[in-house]
């Protein structure tokens, strides 16, 4: 049977093989006293504790503090694990991208693109919320039906599901805008929703070697085969269900955090 422990031994075998080439085996403090616990391992702490369902960077220190003292011996005080792992957001950035050109997923010549709500409180509740003023922004949630404030997450994946792009905007900039941050390094065809309907988009597209496919309007004529729609349709489901495991197994959909800087933090963590 696969324990919690081996699980967090293949996890840190896996960050670190993969943070010795982004460091290039060199250090990334040029000062002071070298940190109790290696980056790896608090690394390692973050995706274990998030793929538990642990939402806060206290929840996931005192889980190792209490449970797995012995396997991780340098855990010391909270605020030094935190200041850590919030220094590593580029780094986990960059480990991502790595891990997915690894798994090849820059290579998938078919991509599928979708965007959700992060919802920051509710609409009626917006006037008096203090969280991100400056940054967040109202907007609307097809799927549900309602209107909300807070942020907007723009996610690209591979015909296997491995996440080769995302951005966080706020909740009223158009999915349209969003999408030349996240398609960076990939090619072939892209499938989105009916928001990402747009003649001219579909045209700067090409330019980038993207073939951009979307279902069309009911007050809209389709010359496409109908098996073809139907297929994109199909396949483009993929997304949405890694969107609905990131929602219900890391929490993305929640703002577990008060500024602006430590949310983008704690996505890198995801």
């Amino acid at each position: 049977m696969f324990s919690t422990e081996n699980f967090i031994i293949a996890v840190f075998c896996c960050v670190d093989d993969l943070w010795n080439e982004v460091s290039l085996g060199k250090k990334i403090r040029r000062g002071g006293f070298a940190p109790s616990l290696s980056d790896s391992e608090v690394i390692t702490m973050e995706i274990v504790g998030e793929f538990k369902g642990i939402e806060t960077d206290k929840g996931i220190w005192s889980y190792f503090r209490v449970h797995w003292s012995d396997l991780l011996p340098g855990i010391r005080s909270r605020t030094a694990f935190i200041r850590q792992a919030s220094n590593l957001w580029c780094y986990k950035q960059q480990l991502q991208k790595l891990l997915a050109r690894n798994l090849g997923g820059y290579d998938d010549s078919i991509h599928l693109i979708d965007g959700f709500p992060i919802s920051l409180c509710h609409y009626q509740r917006a006037k008096n919320c203090q969280l991100f003023m400056r940054e967040a922004n109202f907007g609307y949630c097809a799927s549900k039906n309602e209107k909300y404030s807070g942020f907007h997450g723009h996610l690209v994946v591979s015909a296997e599901g491995i996440i080769t792009g995302f951005c966080l905007t706020a909740a009223n900039v158009s999915e349209r805008e969003a999408l030349w941050d996240v398609v960076a390094g990939i090619s072939g065809l892209l499938i989105g929703d009916k928001g990402y309907l747009s003649n001219s988009l579909q045209s700067d597209l090409n330019f980038s070697q993207l073939n951009l496919q979307t279902p069309k309007r009911s007050n809209l004529i389709d010359r496409r085969p109908r098996h073809l729609v139907r297929a994109l349709i199909q396949t483009r489901r993929l997304v949405e269900t890694v969107i609905g495991q990131l929602v219900e197994r890391f929490h993305l959909g929640k703002v577990q955090a008060s500024d602006y800087m430590r949310r983008t933090m704690r996505l890198c963590g995801i």
